[in-house]
């Protein structure tokens, strides 16, 4: 009988206690067994709820001061910290980390429009309105939002795939017999155009979740997908890249192997390619990985890092315009840069049907991307983010942001690792980033149309030698994990081949495949006690870990549901060694030998019959006075050899024990089969009783009315210990309990 609550609250005081400064803590507590049917008589009593459900919903949606300053704090992250802005300590650091993040955004702005196929001033619309937006929303106060590679890639395919050049050809007025010329100012409206209403419902989709509290989803993107599928992004952005380096003009592939035809495309016309446009993109590419490689050796010593992009820029455009490389020399520029921002406009949604798809890829890897970073620099600094309030915020500047004509935006891998380097503390700094934008975007934007398309080619690919490098996650995750392996494998094969939006969907459903595979193929296990700690451990593992006599301790590390009962039927069985359905036709044959014997008047047969590992003694009527599980009655003292067919050791088995510790859910096919299977021990003697499970999981086995019939509460314990010594008095054996757990 259980003791009462004083006398147990008085033994767990006790229950841990020192006997010399120098020992060990000793765990010691001496309790009555529990099973199910007592806890909920005697100890457990579950708090009654008396409010009403309008009262409870009344509570919930109920307004009050307090809550209306919360939910402002909460949307506005700034009025946190902005009052309280120490200017002495931060500002002198947020303005360096500014400047020095402006001058990395401005050429990346400007390249990066280049991978969302519209024309480069909307990089820098870009890199402005959300910059600005984030400093009111955001809750990271290092990451550097605006032009992201693999987000303008996506977005260009996009474009590419809506408005394709063989739309734009038209035929001058002039002579019938000219050639079709390529609009390209109808062209690049047209692209502006689907770039703005993808963004538009991009911004819609990422607000909506984050209402919804749905910052989660970015889990179902796991470390080894994404790096997979920036790789991929990679492995495109440089082939998209190669005909600015090499000034060849080719056409823009999108879709699935895309990649393949613009390689191909490449390599047909590589003939043509523009020498002044080779030679300085390579000697853009060399210094800026020079630089680079500078930069990340001495980035202690450095105060701020060597902006190479814009020393890239203003040399580049100094010497495009000096040796007039653009009229001389063929080579590709930038081109016209209007001067100013343009009015607010309301994007063409009826371009909307045929984005839908491709706007919830770009909104899950654009907060994906965001999120983690923003996770490893908070928790580098000591503070939180909000994943549904950064959905908000990333929402929030590309809805808003598509008014001003601008592509969807993230977090910029490098952006961030430069302004956390320099010094950056809060928001403020990207706040000074973008009204260095601005102020090109305002005042100065003509200066940078002599600019050449090889130089902003020699900035992306620099700039995705840290994507590169993620190949050394191939050896590490085939010494770690194989399963991960494979999952980056196939969302960097499907993504190269089918294309960024088709390869993530690939990616994604694969990793779904991995995690029901991963359920459905559970590690089971025996358990065995290691005596004197009360510690259950695989006795196929473990040589200290010993079995109890008569009694089998069945573990499997997953839950019970659809998809898995029948593997986990099975492998109870298989482990245990008893099978129900052999038990019953051995004592078939039993029963078919003990009426040939009478038949024949022979002298008593014996005979044994071994089930899956498992030797179970079976007697003729006349030797046993009970048998139970096919095992030998005490009334068998003696072997007989004569008529003796087969003997074994005995090793029978009275009762399973299953341990459900690491069961986190069950659903009504799970419990039935469990039904099913006590059902089937129970008709060949075979106790099955259940241990270890969570509260969590006992309501959902109320819910599901499995305490019904055959199965009661006095069948569950909550502790695998309580289950054995449950078993042991139910089916008490000789002293000898404990075997090396063969048979």
């Amino acid at each position: 009988m259980a003791g009462t609550p004083a006398s147990d609250m008085e033994q767990e005081e006790a229950a841990v206690a020192r006997e010399d400064a120098g020992s060990p803590l000793m765990y010691r507590i001496e309790r009555p067994v529990y099973d199910e049917a007592i806890i909920r008589s005697q100890l457990l009593h579950r708090k009654e709820d008396s409010s009403t459900l309008r009262q409870r919903l009344a509570q919930k949606f109920q307004c009050s001061s307090k809550k209306a300053k919360a939910a402002a704090l909460s949307f506005l992250p700034i009025l946190t910290w902005l009052p309280s802005y120490p200017v002495k300590q931060y500002l002198f650091s947020d303005v360096v980390s500014g400047l020095s993040t402006g001058v990395v955004q401005l050429p990346q702005g400007l390249a990066y429009a280049m991978l969302a196929a519209v024309p480069p001033v909307y990089g820098l619309y870009s890199s402005f309105y959300p910059v600005l937006l984030y400093t009111f929303f955001g809750t990271s106060r290092h990451i550097s939002v605006g032009t992201f590679a693999v987000i303008s890639l996506m977005i260009g395919g996009v474009a590419v795939r809506e408005a394709p050049d063989s739309m734009f050809y038209v035929v001058p007025a002039n002579g019938s017999n000219t050639s079709a010329v390529l609009d390209v100012e109808a062209r690049d409206a047209r692209r502006v155009q689907v770039a703005v209403v993808l963004t538009t419902l991009v911004g819609i989709i990422q607000i909506v979740f984050g209402l919804l509290r749905f910052g989660f989803v970015a889990i179902y993107l796991t470390e080894p997908l994404v790096r997979g599928f920036t790789t991929a992004a990679a492995v495109h952005v440089v082939v998209s890249q190669l005909k600015y380096l090499l000034g060849v003009k080719t056409q823009r592939f999108s879709g699935p192997l895309s990649a393949i035809y613009s390689v191909k495309a490449v390599l047909m016309d590589i003939t043509s390619t523009n020498v002044s446009t080779l030679i300085l993109g390579l000697v853009c590419l060399v210094f800026l990985y020079v630089i680079k490689d500078l930069n990340e050796r001495f980035k202690k010593k450095l105060p701020i890092p060597i902006p190479g992009e814009i020393i890239v820029v203003i040399v580049s455009t100094s010497v495009s315009y000096g040796l007039s490389l653009s009229e001389d020399y063929k080579v590709d520029v930038v081109g016209k840069i209007p001067t100013g921002l343009l009015p607010p406009s309301v994007p063409e949604f009826s371009l909307l049907p045929s984005l839908v798809t491709d706007s919830f890829a770009v909104a899950i890897v654009g907060f994906s991307m965001g999120i983690s970073l923003a996770k490893i620099f908070a928790l580098k600094h000591g503070y939180s983010v909000d994943g549904n309030q950064e959905l908000i915020a990333i929402g929030l500047c590309n809805f808003i942001s598509s008014f001003f004509q601008t592509f969807a935006i993230t977090c910029s891998m490098s952006r961030s690792l430069v302004q956390e380097s320099t010094g950056g503390k809060t928001q403020i700094a990207g706040l000074l980033a973008s009204l260095m934008v601005l102020l090109v975007v305002v005042a100065i934007g003509f200066v940078f149309q002599p600019l050449p398309q090889t130089a902003l080619a020699a900035i992306i690919m620099v700039n995705l030698l840290g994507m590169f490098k993620q190949f050394r996650d191939i050896p590490a995750l085939w010494r770690t994990s194989k399963i991960e392996l494979v999952i980056w494998l196939v969302a960097f094969v499907a993504s190269v081949l089918l294309g960024l939006d088709y390869g993530l969907l690939v990616a994604l459903a694969f990793a779904i495949i991995t995690v029901i595979y991963r359920t459905q193929s559970p590690k089971s296990a025996i358990l065995g006690v290691v005596p004197g700690t009360g510690l259950y451990c695989d006795v196929d593992d473990y040589e200290e870990a010993a079995e109890y006599e008569g009694i089998k301790i069945f573990h499997s590390n997953s839950s019970i549901y659809f998809a898995n009962s029948d593997l986990y039927v099975n492998a109870l069985k298989e482990k245990t060694g008893v099978n129900p359905a052999d038990i019953q036709a051995d004592r078939k044959a039993q029963k078919k030998q003990r009426e040939k014997a009478n038949g024949n008047h022979d002298p008593p047969l014996k005979m044994c019959s071994t089930s899956q590992g498992v030797t179970h003694e079976v007697l003729s009527y006349n030797l046993v006075a009970e048998q139970r599980n096919g095992q030998l009655g005490d009334a068998h003292s003696q072997s007989d050899s004569e008529g003796t067919v087969f003997l074994q050791p005995v090793y029978p088995v009275h009762s399973i024990i299953l341990d459900w510790t690491s069961a986190s859910f069950i659903d009504s096919v799970g419990a039935k089969a469990i039904k099913q299977v006590i059902k089937e021990y129970a008709a060949v003697d075979v106790q099955v009783v259940i241990a270890g499970c969570s509260r969590t999981l006992l309501s959902e086995l109320d819910t599901l009315q499995f305490f019904t019939g055959v199965v009661t509460p006095e069948m569950v314990f909550p502790t695998v210990h309580d289950a054995v010594l449950r078993c042991q008095h139910s089916n008490p054996r000789p002293p000898a309990a404990l075997t090396n757990g063969t048979t």
